[in-house]
C-alpha cells in the first residue's frame, strides 16, 4: 500500500477492490501476523469480545485469533468478491462470519461491539480521494458502532503526526495509547529491541516520540489503543434544597 503522497489511489472503491481480489486469490496480511501482534489484542480485547474486524480482505488473523481461543469476529469488507470467498473459506468455522460493508456506513447497531480491529484500513482510505472526509466518516462510525469503554485498535504505518489529529478531536475524545512494533523483515526487527511491545510510548507535547525513534521511519508500525469514553458517566446526588437541609438540622422534640 502506497502512502498519502502523490495521486490518490481509488482505495475507497469496491470496483478496484473487487478487481484487485479477483486476481490475488491467495491470502495476504498488511503489516504484521497475528503473531507479532497477540501480544497486544491479548491484553486490549478479551477473548470472549464481540469484535469486528473491519477491511478484512483475505487475510488469515481472524482465522488465527479463533484458534487461539477467540469466540466470535465479525469480519467486513467493501469488496463482495473477497467476502464471498472468505465465506466460502471459512464455511466451517462457525466462529467467523462475513458481511459486505462500507466502514463509512456500517449497518450495525450502536454499542454492539467490545472491540475493533483496524489492520491497513484507515490507511487505505487515507491513500484514496476525499481522505479527510473519508477518514472522519469511518472514525465516526467506528465510535458509534464500539461499547463505552471497548477498545478500537488501528495498526498503521503513520506516525503521530499524521494520524492522532485525525483519530482524535472534540467529536472523539478518546483515552489513546500508543505502541511501536518493528516490520517484520526490516534492520529493526533482526536487531531486536529492550522495550517490550506491551509498554506504551510516551508522546511529547508535539506528537514526537523522542530520540528513540524518528519520524517517518519505514522500519516501525504503529498502534494506536483508543479507548472510547463512557459517555454516561454516573451523576452524582442531587444536592438538597435549602428548605430541606434546614428540616434536617432540626431536633426532634423530646418526650416528657
Amino acid at each position: 500500500m502506497t502512502k498519502e503522497k502523490g495521486q490518490p489511489q481509488a482505495y475507497g472503491d469496491e470496483s478496484y477492490w473487487d478487481n484487485r481480489y479477483s486476481q490475488d486469490v491467495g491470502s495476504f496480511d498488511w503489516y504484521q501476523r497475528y503473531g507479532g501482534l497477540a501480544p497486544l489484542i491479548n491484553m486490549y480485547m478479551p477473548k470472549t469480545n464481540n469484535l469486528l474486524m473491519v477491511g478484512c480482505g483475505n487475510a488469515v488473523i481472524s482465522e488465527d485469533m479463533v484458534n487461539d481461543g477467540y469466540q466470535t469476529i465479525m469480519n467486513i469488507d467493501i469488496s463482495q468478491v473477497v467476502i464471498d470467498a472468505m465465506i466460502e473459506k471459512y464455511k466451517d468455522m462457525p466462529q467467523l462470519q462475513y458481511q459486505r460493508m462500507d466502514v463509512r456506513s456500517l449497518g450495525f447497531k450502536d454499542g454492539e461491539f467490545d472491540s475493533i480491529l483496524d489492520k491497513g484500513m484507515f490507511d487505505s482510505l487515507m491513500c484514496g480521494s476525499s481522505a479527510p472526509t473519508s477518514a472522519a466518516s469511518m472514525i465516526k462510525e467506528v465510535r458509534r458502532v464500539l461499547k463505552p469503554g471497548g477498545v478500537y485498535m488501528l495498526i498503521t504505518y503513520g506516525d503521530p503526526r499524521v494520524r492522532i489529529p485525525h483519530l482524535k478531536s472534540e467529536e472523539a475524545p478518546w483515552e489513546i495509547k500508543l505502541h511501536v512494533l518493528p516490520r517484520p523483515g526490516s534492520k529493526r526487527a533482526h536487531e531486536g529491541t529492550s522495550r517490550p511491545i506491551t509498554e506504551p510510548v510516551s508522546l511529547g507535547e508535539d506528537l514526537t516520540l523522542g530520540p528513540t525513534f524518528k519520524l517517518e521511519d519505514p522500519d516501525l508500525h504503529y498502534v494506536y489503543v483508543c479507548i472510547k469514553e463512557n459517555v454516561n458517566p454516573i451523576a452524582p446526588p442531587p444536592e438538597k434544597k435549602s428548605s430541606e437541609k434546614k428540616s434536617s438540622n432540626k431536633k426532634a422534640p423530646q418526650k416528657k
